[in-house]
């Protein structure tokens, strides 16, 4: 066990005064910038990128720890206070997240939030420091077909276990792999549903929909019944945020659940931490209706917020050190990071701990102390930003949407994706009046142009031979599974619908 010695030397350089600095300064701008609406932690990193330059690198991948978890534990916070998330990997928080907090229950959403990343991270960040070269070759497992199958098993386990009804959450699905086609054909370099508007030949920016279907939708909503459910938001009480014991036993198994499905996708291109939060916040939706859980998708389920939560930071760690060990950034983030360590003239990758060894395992001890530092920080934020629902609802929801507007246009100066954004706004409107479920649609968005290029390039090298797409064990295992979880959950849709109509009938 070498790693045991050269982490020790780790934590000496990183556990003194100016390095500890750093990690402080780095944890608070971090979670700072990941708190407000539509930016997020890629955001946080890239706006904090310039200031490390005038730094030794030491110090400033030090920092870089902070800003890294701390962008993702802030990335939350608005998704359960505003229902806006702060980027794509903390939309599956958002769903029970946010129910929690318009129940009273925010300070605890957040602290769930705050510790169930802390247990992500440190999970993920003990697998790179002790597992790294298995994980490594794992992921190098990994070409076109099984990328295609990952998202093929993503879009229908969201589809059929997160909707009432299986069909409307394929017609989801199916929305949702619709606003990923828009835009110029890579490989072809064809236009597509673009409309000859040159502002949509790059797509529809992920930050449009999201805070369109979300935040938008839900103010849309919200205003519908602010005269018939005048008191839908219950304040929260209490000023110090804590978790019962009651409900810490509750959430435990959810973030090691949560940790196992983010801690391996972190190695692997598959669209960043967003499939694993999905599928996290899927098997707590399936076990809740094992259980007949009353909380989950009425008052908030703890759990449904722990898993997914500590999904994105398990997902976070592996896929730094998949940067650092192979230099493959998996996510946007990593690619972010992987830019700073060019900046300092140094290439991530297997002759990165050779080269400077001393500062990798500076670094991932820093990671370390960044978690327990973000950790005690948001634990005593928390009623802080839990205050933000003492704002009349009102004032809230006008103040959501003077943001949401801002935060769009400020990332792209186009008029077009603010006439996208009341689209789409009306667009998760209406689908919240009629029952659809958001989550296959924003899994469809995000996974849609992944699942389309592995396609052809699977289909390409095998020269339209379909045969490609069954070929390997993963390939055939993750299509076995998937085939056992829609019949399960059609089993149980079924009879969940009988057991409605025998009620009815009595």
């Amino acid at each position: 066990m070498e790693q045991i010695p050269l982490l020790l030397d780790g934590f000496a350089s990183a556990l003194t005064p100016y390095n500890l600095l750093f990690v402080l300064i780095g944890a608070v701008l971090g979670t700072a910038v990941g708190v407000l609406p539509g930016l997020g932690s890629s955001m946080a990193v890239a706006l904090l990128l310039p200031i490390t330059f005038a730094l030794d690198p030491t110090a400033a991948f030090i920092m870089f720890a902070g800003v890294y978890f701390g962008g993702l534990f802030g990335d939350s916070t608005a998704g359960i206070l505003l229902n806006t998330p702060g980027q794509s990997s903390a939309i599956a928080s958002t769903f029970e997240g946010h129910r929690m907090a318009r129940n009273g229950r925010a300070a605890v959403a957040l602290a769930t939030a705050a510790i169930g990343a802390f247990i992500g991270g440190l999970i993920s960040t003990t697998i790179v420091v002790f597992f790294s070269p298995v994980l490594v070759t794992m992921a190098t497992e990994f070409g076109p077909a099984e990328y295609f199958a990952l998202a093929v098993f993503a879009f229908l386990a969201i589809s059929s276990v997160v909707s009432e009804s299986v069909l409307r959450g394929i017609g989801a699905l199916l929305l949702g792999v619709a606003l990923a086609l828009v835009g110029i054909d890579g490989p072809s370099g064809t236009e597509r549903y673009s409309f000859g508007i040159p502002n949509l030949f790059d797509g529809i920016d992920i930050v449009v929909v999201t805070v369109g279907l979300l935040a938008l939708g839900e103010v849309l909503h919200a205003a519908s019944r602010i005269h018939r459910d005048p008191s839908s938001i219950t304040l929260p009480t209490g000023g110090i945020a804590r978790i019962g014991k009651q409900d810490f036993r509750k959430a435990l198994p959810a973030w090691l659940r949560g940790s196992a499905f983010g801690a391996p996708f972190g190695m692997i291109p598959a669209g960043g931490a967003e499939v694993p939060t999905f599928l996290a916040y899927g098997t707590e939706k399936r076990l809740a209706d094992r259980r007949q859980d009353p909380e989950f998708g009425k008052s908030g389920s703890i759990k449904g917020l722990a898993a997914p939560e500590a999904a994105a930071n398990a997902t976070a760690g592996t896929a730094l050190g998949t940067l650092l060990a192979l230099g493959l950034p998996t996510s946007a983030t990593a690619a972010i990071l992987l830019a700073a360590f060019q900046q300092y003239g140094m290439q991530p990758g297997p002759l990165l701990f050779q080269r400077s060894g001393e500062l990798v395992w500076t670094l991932l001890a820093s990671l370390f102390i960044g978690l327990v530092v973000l950790l005690l920080l948001n634990m005593l934020l928390a009623p802080v930003w839990a205050r933000l629902l003492f704002i009349p609802q009102h004032y809230l929801y006008a103040g959501i949407t003077v943001l949401a507007m801002l935060g769009v246009y400020a990332t792209s100066s186009s008029y077009v994706d603010l006439y996208l954004l009341v689209g789409l706004g009306v667009l998760g409107f209406l689908m919240r009046r009629f029952g659809m479920p958001l989550a296959p649609l924003m899994i469809g968005v995000i996974l849609g142009p992944l699942a389309e290029t592995e396609l052809r390039r699977a289909l390409a090298v095998s020269e339209g031979d379909p045969s490609i797409l069954v070929s390997s064990p993963i390939t055939i295992g993750v299509y076995i599974v998937l085939v056992g979880i829609v019949v399960v959950s059609v089993v149980q849709h079924l009879r969940h619908a009988r057991e409605d109509r025998r009620q009815q009938a009595a």
